[in-house]
Formats: structure tokens, sequence, C-alpha cells
């Protein structure tokens, strides 16, 4: 089974960028997805790599999801 993390993309430099994971930065490799993602849009992250774009809508959708599946 493979798992996705939702993330915000804050700063994009050659192939790889600056990601926000609810809080926490780090640097993943968007070679993947790089002529479709810019600053501030939503990807998902598996293992270091960006592999798919979202929009704002899904993104919220995924970390409300998280959060409830936590609590429980």
């Amino acid at each position: 089974m493979c798992l996705a993390v939702p993330a915000k993309i804050l700063i994009i430099h050659n192939d790889k960028a600056i990601a926000d994971f609810g809080g926490v930065q780090r640097e993943i490799i968007i070679t993947l997805v790089k002529n479709d993602v810019k600053e501030n849009d939503y990807v998902l992250v598996h293992a270091g790599f960006a592999i798919q774009k979202i929009d704002e809508h899904s993104f919220k959708d995924i970390v409300n999801t998280w959060r409830t599946l936590l609590e429980h």
C-alpha cells in the first residue's frame, strides 16, 4: 500500500521545492509534476516526490479526513 501526503508548494528551485506539510517544511522533488505546479499550488507527496497536483478543495478534504481518522 502506498501513502501520499498533501502539501503546499512554498518555493520552487529547479527540480526541487520547499513544501509545507501542516507547519512542517521539507524539501521535495518535483520532476514528475514540474510543468504543472507553481508556488502556492497543492500536491500529493510520496517518498519525497510530488506525484500529483491537486486543487485546494481536495487538499482540505484530505486534511480533514486525516484529522478525523486520527481522532478515532
